[in-house]
C-alpha cells in the first residue's frame, strides 16, 4: 500500500523499515468516558486519537492516561511490539483482557506513555459532556 502525498501526514509517525507504515497521534479536544456495561473505566479530558495505516487502515484508537482511571486493572502475561510504538503490556478487567497500554514506548510515540487503550467490542467510548 503506498501513501499519498499529503500535508496530514507531516507529523505522522513512521515506522522506520517501512515507510507505509504510519500513525497520527491526536488530542482529543471533548470529554472522553469509556464504559463497560454500567461501569465508568476512565473519564478524561486528556485523551488521544491514534490513527494507524499499517496492513489496512485501522480503525482510530483513544488512549488515555492512567491518570483518569477509575477502575483497577489487573495485569496479563502477555506482551506484544509494534515498530511504531514499542512494547505493549495487556489489562484485565475481572479476569478478561480489556485493554492495553504502552509503559515505555519508543521515543517516537512517547506521547502514547502511560496512556490505555481498550478494544472496542469491550467498551463504550462516550465523546463529549
Amino acid at each position: 500500500m503506498t501513501v499519498p502525498p499529503s500535508s496530514a501526514f507531516d507529523t505522522a509517525i513512521r515506522n522506520p523499515d517501512n515507510s507505509a507504515h504510519l500513525m497520527v497521534i491526536k488530542d482529543v479536544p471533548r470529554r472522553v468516558r469509556i464504559f463497560s456495561g454500567d461501569m465508568l473505566l476512565a473519564d478524561s479530558r486528556n485523551a488521544l486519537r491514534v490513527l494507524e495505516i499499517g496492513k489496512s487502515f485501522y480503525d482510530p484508537v483513544i488512549y488515555v492516561p492512567e491518570s483518569d482511571l477509575k477502575a483497577r486493572f489487573g495485569t496479563i502475561d502477555k506482551a506484544t511490539h509494534c515498530p511504531i510504538k514499542g512494547n505493549a503490556g495487556y489489562v484485565a478487567l475481572e479476569g478478561v483482557e480489556i485493554g492495553w497500554v504502552y509503559r515505555t514506548p519508543i521515543v517516537m510515540a512517547e506521547r502514547l506513555e502511560g496512556h490505555y487503550a481498550f478494544w472496542p467490542e469491550k467498551v463504550r467510548v462516550v465523546e463529549g459532556d
